[in-house]
């Protein structure tokens, strides 16, 4: 099973960084409004990023790491990914 690290662009031009096992499931979820509180009324939502690692610890990790990044360093990651 994977772990993954995933940013989400929300519908108000916002982004979200989060931890999952399954990043299509929690998609789902946070565009039905079951996922963070945050989301919650900022859908529908898209996924746009993410990072697949072995352990849980590990993607906790650059999960907590990427939450540290100002916007413009999450958005060059996102473009460094589509290149």
């Amino acid at each position: 099973m994977g772990h993954y690290v995933y940013i989400l662009s929300c519908a108000d031009d916002t982004l979200y960084t989060g931890y999952t096992t399954d990043f299509k499931r929690r998609t789902k979820e946070h565009n039905e409004g079951r996922g963070a509180k945050y989301t919650r009324g900022r859908g529908p939502v898209e996924l746009v990023y993410y990072e697949e690692y072995s352990t849980r610890s590990k993607a906790q990790k650059r999960e907590y790491e990427i939450k540290q990044y100002s916007r413009q360093q999450k958005l060059d990651l996102i473009n460094e990914k589509e290149e």
